[in-house]
Parts: structure tokens; C-alpha cells; sequence
């Protein structure tokens, strides 16, 4: 079988919604398992926003078609909507145990009103890409910039909490394929020099990360001695 652009384009969405759906059940495993949240939370909120947003219009494109269904938009919109259900179970992770991240002086009112704020803005941010590049840009762009942040956030979670709590092997090599797929697709089969240069960027940070997580998971004794000591659950009001 010979394949062309539209199977190849086919399979890299596949093999990058399959990848971003492993980071998106590790994330959830180990949240529970370890009380914590496994996705930097700014980055949560504007995959959430995003995926909120998008499925419902890709899905929309093939229910209105009138003539064949566009499999490119089936299978983002199927993948985007199950993303979005993932998502919003990592949130539930980040309510309840996510405070205990922060300092004590940071009651459960202050904190319901931050995440309430921080969900906000990400919706707003999405929106303001639509209204500025129109739906087909702001899909990619928003996309890509927001996937920069995480890789660079996923270091600095790492950073902040001395070690791997909350993190994984799987989550950062899934990330790195998942993101490479997405590039190849809109970098380089539909010749995009920004979202090239993007998905560049966070190959470049994901392998880092990814160099980072090996290094911790070898030196996993000397990381644990040195790192904070999380609470289980969040300090009462």
C-alpha cells in the first residue's frame, strides 16, 4: 500500500493522541496514588480551555458535512473530547490536593479563588486567539505555545520539588513523542516555520526534562534526603 500525505498526516494524529493519552492517565495514576498533581497547572488550565473549545467545533465540522466525513477532524475531535474528560479529573487532583504545594498562609478560600481565576483566564486566552487568528490558526498556535510552557514548567515543577513527586518517566517520554508527532504534522508536512520553530523548542526542553527524570530516577535516594517534605492533604483554613 502506498501512503500519501493524507495517511501519513492519518497516523501521526493517531500516534500523538495516543501518546498525549498515556501522559493524561499517568498524570491521573499518579496523582492519586501519590496525593498530588502530576501537570503544571497553568498548563492544566489551558489544555482544559483548549480541548473544551475544540472538540466541540471539530466534531461539529464532521456532523455538519455534507459530503465525506474528514477523518483528520473525526479523530482530533474524538481524541480532544476524551483529552478534556482527562483533564478534568487532573483538576480534581489539583483541588484536592494542590494546596498543600503552597504556603500555609494560603487559606482554602484564597486558593478556590485562584484556581476559579487561573480556569478563567485560560478560557479567556483561548478565546482571544480565535478572535485574532481566526478558529484554523488559533487551534495550532494556542497549541504549540501552550505546549512550550508545560515542557518549560515540567522543569520547573521538577525544580521546585526537588525531585520526581508527581512525575514520571512515561509522562515525559509520552509528552516528547506526542509533541514530536504534532510538529511533524503542522511543522513539516503542512510547512509552518512558526509552529516548526515551536515544536523544536519543546523537543528541546522535553529531552532535557526527560535527561533530568532519568538523572533523578538514579540518584532517587540522594533526591529524597534532600527534598521538602509534601502534606498529604492541604492545611486546614
Amino acid at each position: 500500500m502506498t501512503w500519501g500525505t493524507a495517511e501519513t498526516e492519518l497516523a501521526l494524529t493517531v500516534v500523538s493522541g495516543v501518546a498525549w493519552t498515556i501522559v493524561y492517565i499517568s498524570a491521573i495514576w499518579v496523582g492519586f496514588r501519590q496525593k498530588t498533581y502530576a501537570i503544571p497547572v497553568a498548563a492544566l488550565a489551558l489544555n482544559l480551555a483548549w480541548e473544551a473549545i475544540y472538540a466541540p467545533i471539530d466534531l461539529n465540522v464532521v456532523l455538519s458535512a455534507t459530503g465525506p466525513v474528514d477523518v483528520n477532524y473525526l479523530a482530533q475531535g474524538i481524541i480532544s473530547l476524551l483529552w478534556c474528560l482527562a483533564d478534568v479529573v487532573i483538576l480534581i487532583t489539583f483541588l484536592r490536593f494542590g494546596r498543600a504545594d503552597l504556603p500555609a498562609f494560603v487559606t482554602r478560600h484564597m486558593f478556590t479563588i485562584w484556581a476559579i481565576l487561573l480556569i478563567g483566564s485560560a478560557f479567556v486566552v483561548q478565546w482571544l486567539f480565535i478572535a485574532e487568528f481566526g478558529v484554523d490558526a488559533a487551534t495550532r498556535y494556542s497549541a504549540f505555545l501552550q505546549n512550550l510552557l508545560m515542557s518549560g514548567l515540567f522543569i520547573a515543577m521538577f525544580a521546585a520539588r526537588r525531585g520526581l513527586r508527581g512525575q514520571t518517566l512515561t509522562i515525559a517520554i509520552a509528552k516528547w513523542i506526542g509533541t514530536l508527532a504534532a510538529t511533524a504534522i503542522y511543522g513539516v508536512i503542512e510547512a509552518s516555520p512558526f509552529i516548526l520553530g515551536i515544536g523544536l523548542l519543546c523537543c528541546v526542553f522535553d529531552l532535557g526534562y526527560i535527561g533530568l527524570v532519568v538523572w533523578a530516577r538514579r540518584r532517587s535516594n540522594d533526591l529524597a534526603a534532600a527534598a521538602p517534605t509534601a502534606l498529604a492533604e492541604p492545611v486546614p483554613a
